[in-house]
């Protein structure tokens, strides 16, 4: 019997992944985020699967895993694209967000260094959003043809 999680990988592969040879791409436009454990196996399949990412609008939240999941020379940005970082947070009492301090690291580990330097030099991770977009996002990431 095929675990779920293994199962849920399969598919993704089998969504992301196109025939041998091909060179398909993801193309993330109004991303608001989400499950991390979703995230982690939807990009972790688009790694894996050597599918280039093109971030054409709001990549926010969880989305934003991408950036240190997929290698960044498979990564590009448009100048619609939109970077959105925060606190990783859990539902406390009567389901209002508390940020969840060890997940934040987690999270944080795993950007780039020059995304966490970016981070670092805006205040850091809070329950307030930092949006990278612009001039300092091409910085980082080069511009897609």
């Amino acid at each position: 019997m095929v675990h779920r999680t293994t199962a849920a990988y399969l598919i993704l592969l089998g969504v992301f992944a196109g025939p041998p040879g091909a060179t398909a791409a993801l193309r993330i436009s109004d991303d608001r985020g989400g499950n991390i454990g979703a995230y982690w196996l939807r990009f972790s399949a688009v790694r894996d699967s050597g599918e280039q990412v093109i971030i054409d609008g709001t990549c926010s939240s969880a989305c934003t895993l991408v950036l240190g999941l997929v290698p960044s020379r498979r990564i590009c940005v448009t100048r619609n694209a939109v970077l959105g970082f925060h606190a990783a947070w859990r539902p406390g009492f009567l389901g209002l967000p508390v940020t969840n301090r060890p997940a934040t690291r987690t999270l944080l580990s795993f950007y780039p260094p020059a995304i966490r330097q970016w981070i670092a030099r805006n205040g850091g991770l809070t329950d307030k959003m930092l949006y990278l977009s612009g001039r300092e996002l091409f910085a980082l990431y080069r511009e897609c043809r």
